[in-house]
């Protein structure tokens, strides 16, 4: 039986690792043929875990492989927006087409809000906002010319309530919920769907380094809001390969009729 995506191309950002391989693996198990990017690579001082790796980017392009799916995947950083158009105009010369966009890459700085400098508050901003706008600015005319596509937005729980002590991804995850709604709007006429995941807890690397340490660090600070983002559920966070179902599904034609959307796949943490 073939795949949901057999035939179609799909564009993932911050493909190296996490949520980003889970997806690059599962569209390509669904039959795409994967382009993709990492900064694969150390960004500020201040990001707590460690860095992606170009050893990561080349083990998901052997993961894709191994699905029987090409995979184009490129180090690239999301703030520079002629370099991707670069990755995706030549991924797509080659591989025909371009049909489904995930714009996932993003970067999390625990910080009290009197901690927060100039630098972790711009390089939020750059890399969650105005590299999701890049992704969709690098994207968005290949889509149109396939005859219509899906562009799936990474979001956060932050962006559906708040992450307490992060002032600057809180900020910048509810800013892309208005880009998803925006882009939504005016690409429709192409038939482009533009929804949002909106994940809480996730299971990656993103978690390690001094990720856990900071968190704990901060949450001494104000303790009450420490209970924030608890799930319903006995699980209490996901693995990325759930995310990477949602994604899938909003990928496919299941969801031909969605769009403007904001999925959350958080054990119900929004509304604790």
């Amino acid at each position: 039986m073939s795949g949901r995506l057999e035939g179609k191309v799909a564009f993932i950002t911050g493909v190296a690792r996490g949520q980003g391989r889970t997806h690059a693996v599962r569209l390509a198990a669904e039959g795409a043929d994967i382009i993709g990017l990492d900064i694969a690579g150390p960004i500020i001082d201040a990001i707590p875990y460690d860095a992606a790796t170009e050893d990561e980017l080349a083990e998901t392009t052997r993961l894709v492989e191994e699905q029987g799916r090409r995979a184009l995947l490129s180090v690239g950083d999301v703030r520079d927006l002629e370099g991707m158009k670069k990755i995706v105009d030549d991924g797509v010369a080659e591989l025909g087409r371009l049909d489904v966009v995930s714009a996932n890459a993003g970067i999390c700085i625990p910080q009290v809000w009197s901690e927060i400098t100039p630098e972790t508050f711009g390089t939020t901003m750059d890399i969650n906002i105005t590299g999701v706008w890049n992704t969709v600015m690098a994207t968005a005319d290949h889509l149109i010319a396939a005859g219509g596509g899906s562009i799936v937005i990474t979001s956060s729980y932050a962006g559906k309530k708040i992450q307490p002590f992060m002032v600057h991804y809180t900020t910048s995850k509810h800013a892309v919920v208005g880009m998803t709604r925006a882009f939504a709007a005016e690409l429709g006429k192409h038939d482009i769907r533009v929804n949002s995941v909106h994940p809480g807890g996730v299971a990656t690397p993103m978690g390690g380094g001094d990720m856990v340490a900071d968190l704990e660090r901060v949450g001494e600070t104000n303790p009450p809001l420490n209970l924030m983002g608890s799930t319903f559920l006995q699980q209490t966070w996901a693995e990325p390969e759930e995310i990477s179902n949602v994604v899938a599904f909003l990928a496919s034609d299941e969801s031909k009729f969605i769009t403007a959307e904001h999925i959350s796949i958080d054990g119900g943490s929004q509304y604790f």
